[in-house]
């Protein structure tokens, strides 16, 4: 069949029809992202829309903390596309919440200033270096994080909007002392308890089980003892790194390349400049200030008076050290044509508005010796090769994989790797490299697990892809039950011990609460010693919900220990002492949580009285 496709893929009509679907997918399923729907709008709350860029944005970001976070844990779950669809929505949720405060929040007249966004960016911690504001330091985080000053600035402003109706609710919210008193009781209250054990494994021990018994729990929980499907697998994979491993690089090699790349391990010429800047069209503002300039004006004063750009005003004008490629085009230009230091030069104007420049400093290009780079230089050269070599096999081996489909031999061969074929394995059990979510939906595909051919070349890391074919099948089946006796049997066994346990502790409980002790006595028990336990213990759940004991008295009560084992508690006395150091934490945690159903009640109604419109698709 394959055969026949690859032979049939070069006549005209199939290439006509090839054609016709994709101008189909072209027009109906990418216009259907482009203009379909809202067009680029992924929902829409009363008369603002949220983009489905700025949303997708959202997504990756929330996603890659995820990832860190939870590393495989969270790839697996992105494997269900439900979970994916949830996922994407919650985020969603969450821009349409913020944008519903934001809306509130300014209907209540909140409002920021412009010098509060800047006070707040020159005092960030992230644009701080030997505690005061970094111009560079301020420009490179905001490319990197995609922002441009005056995006960033209102990204900020709606932030802090936000913020002031967030501590508005939180500052309304009180905990009166007799509550907070009272949750201290509960929360510090210890019980003085005494505990006789009854051993599962004594139980489980002593049980004697008849073939009935055990084919009866052998049929009931058959599901138990099925084996699911399983396949054998076998694979081969690409990785630039084993690539690597076996790659060689000469000191000629490594010489030869430093130098024909010498201004690679030179320093870059370094310029330390100041400048005054005048934000917009205002041309006679900047040429005043160039005049004064002229006239003899101290530059670093008028920068301070007179400049637009507050990060660098307070220093004088200083920008620090700038190298090429990094200022605006226009401003870079003006600023590296400076001969001398002093110089100055006239208006320059770029997209911020008109600059003065002054060249402070000058740093030459300096080069570092071979030796200092000559590992830095091999590893690099080793890397490039490796890369190399990758992606012209990557191409062979998609190449061979699909032109021999019934076996792997052939690419193999033409990549140099080894065959490795597993034993049978499900999903549970396969080895981590094949529960990748890709290479797991390839195995399973119908082409690769029913027709036994190679997959496609999968990715499973950057520089990193495995083919992979299903060599046998093994359907799922109820493994007989001599091959699982003693996995029924010890089972039963813990089951049937854990019933006689239970049982013989209720019987406990109900005669110790009867005044009588003959239950203890005939089967050779005794409570141990008495221990004071607090909310933190493995029982605390059945502990805590016994009612307090009235004076004098005693109660009981049957629990399950962490390792499975049955015990009867005995309560003797509640202790309701309690430390005052904890109030005013036990306080501010019970405002905390009334702010939070504060804040939860407010967004709901938010939500009930706003139109909202959901257009993008989240799975």
């Amino acid at each position: 069949m394959m055969d026949r496709l690859r032979e049939g893929v070069n006549s005209i009509a199939v290439k006509i029809i090839l054609g016709l679907i994709i101008l189909s997918f072209v027009f109906a399923g990418v216009g259907s992202y482009i203009v379909g729907g809202a067009g680029n709008t992924a929902a829409k709350v009363g008369n603002v829309e949220i983009g489905r860029g700025e949303f997708e944005q959202a997504y990756q970001n929330e996603r890659n903390r995820m990832q860190s976070q939870l590393g495989d844990y969270f790839s697996n779950l992105l494997a269900d596309p439900a979970y994916v669809e949830s996922f994407r929505k919650s985020v969603l949720d969450r821009m349409i919440n913020d944008l519903l405060l934001e809306q509130h929040a300014e209907s209540l007249g909140l409002r920021v200033s412009d010098a509060q966004v800047r006070t707040m960016i020159v005092e960030m911690p992230q644009f701080l270096a030997d505690g005061k504001f970094d111009q560079d330091i301020y420009q490179a985080s905001l490319r990197r994080a995609g922002f441009s000053p005056e995006s960033f600035a209102e990204y900020l402003r709606r932030d802090l909007v936000r913020n002031q109706l967030l501590t508005a609710i939180q500052a309304s919210d009180f905990s009166l002392p007799t509550e907070v008193e009272a949750q201290a009781k509960l929360l510090t209250q210890t019980r003085e308890v005494e505990t006789l054990t009854l051993p599962l494994a004594d139980f489980a021990a002593k049980v004697e089980l008849t073939e009935e018994d055990i084919n009866d729990y052998y049929k009931q929980n058959a599901e138990r003892y099925t084996r699911p499907e399983q396949a054998k697998v076998a694979y081969i994979e690409l990785s630039a790194q084993q690539l690597k491993d076996s790659i060689t690089v000469s000191d000629e090699q490594a010489k030869q390349y430093y130098q024909e790349h010498m201004d690679k391990y030179s320093s870059e010429e370094q310029r330390r400049v100041s400048h005054i800047l005048v934000e917009g069209d205002d041309q006679a503002k900047a040429q005043s200030i160039l005049d004064e300039l002229n006239g003899g004006a101290d530059f670093a004063i008028l920068a301070e008076e007179k400049s637009d750009d507050f990060g660098s005003a307070s220093e004088g004008g200083s920008l620090g050290w700038i190298e090429r490629e990094v200022m605006d085009p226009t401003f870079e230009e003006a600023a590296f044509a400076l001969k001398n230091v002093g110089d100055v030069t006239g208006l320059v104007k770029s997209d911020f508005g008109y600059h003065i420049i002054k060249l402070d400093e000058l740093k030459s290009s300096v080069a570092k010796p071979y030796t200092e780079v000559a590992a830095e230089i091999k590893q690099e050269l080793k890397d490039q090769q490796a890369i190399d070599q990758y992606y012209e096999l990557q191409s062979e081996l998609e190449k061979i994989a699909f032109e021999y489909p019934d076996s792997l031999d052939d690419a193999a061969e033409a990549i140099g790797a080894k065959i490795v074929t597993t034993d049978f394995i499900s999903q549970l059990d396969a080895p981590e490299l094949l529960k990748a979510p890709a290479v797991m939906q390839a195995i399973l595909s119908p082409e690769v697990k029913e027709d036994g051919l190679n997959s496609e070349v999968i990715e499973v890391a950057p520089e990193h892809v495995i083919v992979v074919r299903v060599e046998d099948l093994r359907d799922e089946t109820v493994l007989p039950l001599e091959e699982v006796r003693d996995q029924v049997t010890t089972t039963l066994a813990k089951v049937k011990g854990e019933q006689n346990a239970i049982e013989l502790a209720d019987k406990l409980v109900a005669s110790l609460k009867d005044g009588s002790s003959e239950l203890l006595t005939e089967n050779g028990l005794a409570f141990g010693e008495s221990e004071s336990l607090d909310r933190s213990s493995p029982m605390a759940d059945v502990i805590f919900a016994m009612p307090k004991p009235k004076q004098g008295e005693v109660e009981y009560a049957q629990a399950k220990q962490m390792n499975g084992d049955i015990a009867v508690v005995r309560l003797a006395k509640v202790s309701e002492e309690f430390d005052s150091q904890f109030n005013t934490q036990i306080g501010t945690q019970l405002t905390q949580m009334n702010a939070q159903q504060d804040l939860s009640g407010l967004i709901s109604i938010l939500r009930k009285t706003t139109d909202i419109e959901y257009f993008v698709v989240t799975q």
